[in-house]
């Protein structure tokens, strides 16, 4: 191969052992891996790929949950994006940002801080993150309630296409429609459109005081009809986290930090300015207190910090109680969220598999995690046909089959249950289009 003369290819064993697997627990072996400094050495190293017929997997920080970065079975040449990590511009006056594939979520979101400005998209893994994973995968988090997922604060990309060539989308200013939306298009494409080398970003003015509380509830039903009951009363939260049972035992032996390991907890957080943020406060203790739930205001920095180490610690912690997780992001319509709850608690009675569920409950998107043990063939067996049941009921409730993890590898058998024949068709078409060689992420999204 003619790439393996770039000084910034490797086909080292280590590096392709280290660089074949994802958050998913997936892996795959690539033929090589390479680790681009600057948009022009990708240029170069996709104008190889393509006269050559390679294959290439774009790769962020590897936190993906669906395989998105995992080779496939041809042979794939990953490309890590990790060393383009500049912070380009932050422009004060426009509030605007240029930041590099690699830019790690929370790195940006520290140096927006200390300048008094604010990046709402803020995934559990956003200290390890980056914007160019966030950016392929639609990424969202717990301020989406209020502040929106990534796709609504990129304004433009700058691309490298399958062939090499380079091209910009979007605009810098609030507003633009001069041509097809190619921004919008491709986040959450999965890197099998194009490179994303550069994302121009919206930012905002930090809020001005924000305020975190606990409401403690006897069951997790009842703390997701708080939800809804909430944003009734006319309060609209930046955060709304909920954590069933499970998830708080688990949180609790991973990372002790005072939660209660029985009912379950919302995880709320308020901001705006003080005469705002205190009348909201005490319509939430109040929407609450009516369902049973017992508020607890964190009164300093630190303990608001420790209350969200312990929810971005769920996801790992889960692992103390069954030694497998298959993790499904399904969003639901707010208001059913309770049905949704109720209907896992079903399949799990009914299968014996413990399911536990957390997430940003504000906007209805759930974290079900179907806890088993891969070395059981049997219990596994019961725990993968699970998650079409899962499916099934989010569907039938008006959801979605994913919220913010993408399609990948895991998700691609479900796709034609949520999209018609006519969808995919266009949308394999848009992919030709983009991809008339078909190397870009190959096998990924599209059931083969």
């Amino acid at each position: 191969m003619r790439i393996d003369r770039l000084p910034f290819v490797s086909a080292e064993p280590e590096d392709l052992l280290v660089y074949g697997y994802d958050a998913s627990k997936l892996e795959g072996r690539p033929t090589a891996l390479a680790f681009p400094g600057s948009t022009q050495d990708l240029v170069e190293l996709v104008r190889l790929a393509y006269e050559e017929g390679l294959s290439l997997v774009p790769r962020g920080a590897g936190t993906g949950m669906v395989g998105g970065a995992v080779p496939g079975e041809q042979p794939s040449v990953i490309v890590s994006l990790e060393r383009m990590n500049r912070i380009m511009e932050i422009d004060t006056d426009n509030l605007v940002a240029v930041v590099e594939a690699g830019v790690v979520n929370g790195r940006f979101q520290r140096a927006l801080k200390d300048k008094g400005l604010f990046y709402p998209p803020d995934p559990a893994s956003l200290n390890f993150c980056t914007i160019g994973g966030n950016v392929a995968t639609g990424a969202g988090g717990p301020r989406a309630i209020k502040y929106g997922v990534t796709r609504d604060y990129v304004l433009g990309l700058e691309l490298v296409l399958p062939d090499g060539s380079l091209t910009t989308t979007g605009v810098r200013t609030a507003k633009g429609v001069v041509g097809y939306d190619l921004t919008r298009l491709l986040v959450g494409s999965e890197g099998t459109l194009a490179f994303v080398t550069r994302v121009l970003l919206k930012i905002l003015p930090e809020p001005e005081q924000v305020m975190t509380l606990t409401s403690h509830f006897p069951d997790a039903r009842t703390a997701a009809e708080a939800v809804s009951s909430v944003i009734h009363s006319g309060v609209l939260p930046r955060t709304l986290e909920l954590m069933d049972q499970h998830s708080l035992s688990a949180v609790e032996k991973f990372r002790p930090s005072g939660l209660p390991v029985t009912g379950a907890l919302l995880l709320v957080e308020l901001d705006g300015p003080g005469y705002v943020v205190g009348p909201d406060l005490e319509k939430v203790k109040e929407v609450c207190a009516e369902l049973g739930g017992t508020v607890t205001v964190a009164r300093t920095s630190a303990a608001a910090e420790k209350l969200w180490e312990a929810r971005r610690s769920i996801s790992p912690a889960l692992y103390s109680l069954r030694p497998t997780k298959i993790n499904e992001d399904i969003v639901v319509p707010r208001s059913r969220i309770p049905e949704m709850l109720d209907r896992l608690d079903a399949l799990s009675r009914e299968s014996g598999i413990l399911i536990a569920s957390f997430g940003h409950a504000g906007d209805g998107n759930i974290h079900v995690n179907i806890m088993t043990d891969r070395t059981n063939t049997e219990e596994y067996s019961r725990a993968r046909a699970l998650v079409e049941k899962v499916f099934v009921h989010t569907l039938d409730l008006g959801g979605t089959l994913s919220g913010e993890h993408g399609v990948g590898l895991t998700k691609k058998p479900y796709l034609s249950m949520e999209l018609d024949p006519v969808s995919i068709s266009l949308m394999k078409h848009i992919k030709k289009v983009f991809d008339p060689a078909g190397i870009m992420n190959p096998g990924k999204v599209f059931p083969d």
